[in-house]
């Protein structure tokens, strides 16, 4: 058996091309482009290529971009305080923080600074709530993403043992809060989960987040299964051992090529959402 790939590259284009459409129709009918801030904290590179990416697509769909740098030295108060200037701003619909943010800041108290209506990035408490009780809101940008990749790709999860490896508050529990939200029965690994590999070979769904070059051993995937790669590490390597997965798996995401490209694309579609909401008042 050799895997099918999820192909995250022409799933985003797609939403990039309906985003880009939805952000022309809002401009023809409120006479300004929706916008979104995004806020950089140092000088991490990986950091910088990201925003930079997420620029670039801005620009591609109509939609306005407002980068913030600030230096690696900012204290927690300035980056709040700046955080809430842009919350306040009517002509910023979303922002986000890019993460992660200097060890001195207190990263959770940055992204609880960033009211509901603006979190694209789906990182505050509210968010989470939202998605862990079904309500409106903005979804985690990456597990959006992946459920997506996964309706796009007709993945029956109804009933069905999704095992998500990791535990991140904005990856792997919002993840697991979607899928039980569409009924998968789900069970959440980690480090110090004891016999790892007995938990993957029984999931219909794997999930791994966990931020592991390989961690995911390709004979612990179930015949069939579908594996969502959602690491990246140096190399080009994901969290899953992904030739040896491949020859079990029924789906599997690329690394890269799969999670990645609907990370940016939910963020846009949403930033989108979030002006017409604001439009609407």
């Amino acid at each position: 058996m050799t895997a099918t790939l999820m192909d995250g590259r022409a799933l985003s284009r797609q939403l990039l091309d309906a985003t880009a459409e939805r952000a022309t129709a809002f401009q023809l009918a409120h006479g300004r482009r929706p916008c979104l801030a995004t806020v950089l904290v140092g000088d991490d590179p990986a950091s910088h290529t990201y925003v930079r990416m997420k620029v670039n697509r801005c620009a591609e769909v109509g939609i306005e971009s407002r980068r913030v740098d600030l230096p690696a030295s900012t204290a927690t108060e300035e980056l709040v305080g700046l955080l809430r200037d842009l919350s306040a701003d009517p002509r910023v619909d979303g922002i986000l923080l890019q993460h992660p943010v200097p060890a001195q800041i207190d990263e959770r108290a940055a992204f609880e600074a960033i009211p509901a209506g603006k979190d694209v990035d789906g990182v505050t408490g509210a968010s989470f709530a939202a998605m862990a009780f079904g309500d409106p809101g903005f979804a985690s940008c990456t597990p959006g993403g992946i459920m997506r990749l996964l309706d796009a790709y007709e993945v029956p999860l109804r009933g069905r043992r999704a095992v998500v490896v990791g535990r991140s508050a904005i990856l792997g529990k919002p993840v697991g809060m979607l899928l039980l939200g569409r009924d998968a029965t789900v069970t959440y690994c980690h480090s110090r989960t004891v016999d790892l590999a007995a938990h993957v070979r029984e999931a219909d769904v794997v999930v791994a987040a966990v931020g592991v070059p390989e961690l995911v051993r390709g004979e612990w995937i179930k015949p069939g299964a579908v594996v969502v790669d959602a690491g990246y590490n140096p190399g080009n390597v994901g969290d899953v051992e992904f030739d040896a997965a491949a020859a079990r798996a029924g789906l599997i995401t690329p690394v890269p090529g799969g999670v990645g490209p609907m990370t940016i694309a939910v963020l846009l579609s949403q930033t989108v959402d979030a002006a017409e909401r604001h439009a609407q008042g």
